[in-house]
């Protein structure tokens, strides 16, 4: 029996959206809309067949530390990446602070 493949999470800048594969196969997916500064989460989706793995918050942090590094604010439209930041203070600075009221962080 062969063990489960360490979950990987890639950028796909034609599709729009981040993605996230586990065990050879698509898992999973968070949309965004790029701008010139800033990045809006819109919708995140993971299997049924791959839930309750920690596969949807794997995605989230992989994508916002991606974010992170390119030097992006977010806009978390996405009721879960909002729920993921408002549960993980060290991400709120992503968001900008004129606009954490909107999004209730």
């Amino acid at each position: 029996m062969t063990s489960p493949t360490k979950p990987e999470v890639v950028d796909n800048p034609d599709a729009k959206r981040f993605e996230i594969r586990a065990d050879g196969e698509l898992a999973g997916f968070a949309e965004y809309r790029l701008r010139p500064k800033s990045i809006a989460f819109v919708h995140t989706e993971i299997d049924s067949r791959f839930e309750g793995r920690g596969l949807g918050s794997a995605l989230v942090r992989t994508a916002l530390d991606d974010v992170r590094e390119r030097g992006l604010t977010v806009l978390p439209y996405c009721p879960f990446v909002r729920r993921w930041i408002s549960t993980h203070p060290d991400y709120q600075d992503l968001v900008p602070a004129d606009k954490r009221a909107e999004f209730e962080l």
